[in-house]
């Protein structure tokens, strides 16, 4: 049995579940999070069927969710691989994400209702309770939701669609992947996350929108910091694009 409960695909067996879709989709991004897949590898939709036991279409439409969450891409006529971001890439989303979120806080500070507020400190609750390794998936789908949240708040629908396509080319996962290799980092990296998003979450219900535009900065610098230290990602490129923009 692998760290996940699962067996290896070459033992995994026929897949036996409600949505079979969902979880060959499971699966298939734990592995990915477990760097079992790297970045660029092809994921070959008739040789997953084969080794999981089950039809070419939930393994068709598992793929297509990948794609569409950011964790692979389509290429035509070849098929999908996880994705692979030059530096260059990485950077782009990482200043479009201060943009994008920096405004959405300002705004959702002026027009958050007090059932999305519900459940923004719902999703931060939810996060605060997930500890292991095993739950990293859940926390990462929590950690989407908890900023989509925020952007939703601010009421302009462009704004969601547009951070919607960033927040699934910001390849967040690669972090998620370096720690699922390196346990002992996880419990300050949540605690640092909970505590970020916390002081966000606390801005906004004080529709204090400087305040929280500059939690939110903070927050996606951090994220910047953490390529540079584990990923080995220059700083200076994340400095760079920021100097591009102005000053925030």
């Amino acid at each position: 049995m692998n760290e996940f409960g699962l067996d290896d695909f070459e033992v995994a067996g026929p897949v036996q579940r409600r949505s079979m879709r969902d979880e060959v989709y499971k699966l298939l991004y734990k592995r990915i999070l477990a760097g079992k897949y790297i970045p660029g590898e092809w994921l070959r939709q008739e040789e997953i069927a084969s080794l999981l036991g089950v039809s070419q279409t939930p393994v068709r439409e598992a793929l297509d969710q990948l794609v569409a969450t950011g964790f692979a891409e389509r290429v035509p006529f070849r098929g999908v691989r996880v994705l692979q971001l030059t530096n260059d890439e990485i950077a782009d989303a990482y200043v479009l994400r201060i943009l994008l979120e920096s405004v959405a806080a300002r705004l959702a500070a002026q027009n958050i209702t007090n059932e999305q507020l519900i459940a923004l400190f719902d999703v931060l609750d939810g996060t605060h309770k997930l500890h292991a390794l095993e739950d990293m998936p859940a926390q990462r789908q929590l950690n989407k939701q908890f900023h989509g949240l925020i952007v939703a708040a601010s009421g302009n629908s462009l704004l969601t669609k547009l951070y919607e396509t960033v927040s699934n080319t910001f390849p967040d996962w690669m972090l998620y992947e370096y720690i699922f290799r390196h346990p002992e980092l996880l419990p300050s990296s949540l605690e640092n996350e909970f505590q970020a998003h916390k002081a966000i979450a606390q801005a906004l219900a004080a529709q204090d929108e400087n305040l929280a535009a500059q939690k939110v900065i903070k927050h996606i610098r951090t994220l910047g910091k953490e390529f540079e230290n584990f990923l080995d990602i220059p700083g200076e490129i994340f400095i760079k694009r920021e100097q591009q923009i102005g000053p925030m």
